[in-house]
């Protein structure tokens, strides 16, 4: 008797991806599916579509469209509302970028705290493990957006100094 094949459990990066790629509307939104981190690469140098920033923004429960959230995805609500008039355009590569990165930190922040609302008030408060900054104004940079992760780690294994 043969036994059945087992599925294969999806790594942590497949899982990862999925929940970022779900934050920024699916494939229906990015018009594809990435399934790796170097699709994912490949996808944010041609610059995400505009529709899956609007999906994201339009999924936060606490945070909205606050000057935090322009300074994260590195575009002000101005320049958002002036890319509505052409749906076509993407995204550029950094802007892209940092909204890849803002939802996986979000979508990380949601698995650690247990909601995506605690998620979001967690990021809008200063954190002592951060020299008291906000996560949200450290996602301005590359190293603060490390900082975010490594903290994130750290309080997803219970080390809190």
């Amino acid at each position: 008797m043969a036994l059945p094949k087992l599925r294969e459990m999806p790594t942590a990066e497949a899982l990862e991806i999925q929940q970022v790629v779900g934050l920024l509307g699916g494939s229906r939104a990015l018009r594809q599916s990435p399934t790796s981190t170097m699709d994912a690469h490949r996808m944010l140098l041609g610059g995400l579509p505009q529709a899956a920033l609007r999906h994201l923004l339009g999924k936060l429960v606490v945070l909205a469209k606050t000057e935090s959230i322009e300074k994260a995805v590195g575009m002000s609500l101005r320049t958002f509302q002036r890319l509505k008039d052409s749906p076509e355009k993407h995204l550029s590569v950094e802007q892209s970028g940092r909204t890849w990165k803002f939802a996986g930190i979000l979508a990380k922040a949601t698995a650690v705290l247990g909601s995506q609302q605690e998620a979001e008030m967690w990021l809008e408060q200063p954190a002592v493990g951060l020299n008291q900054e906000r996560p949200i104004d450290l996602l301005q940079t590359p190293a603060g957006a490390e900082l975010v992760e490594t903290f994130l780690r750290r309080l997803e294994y219970g080390v809190y100094a």
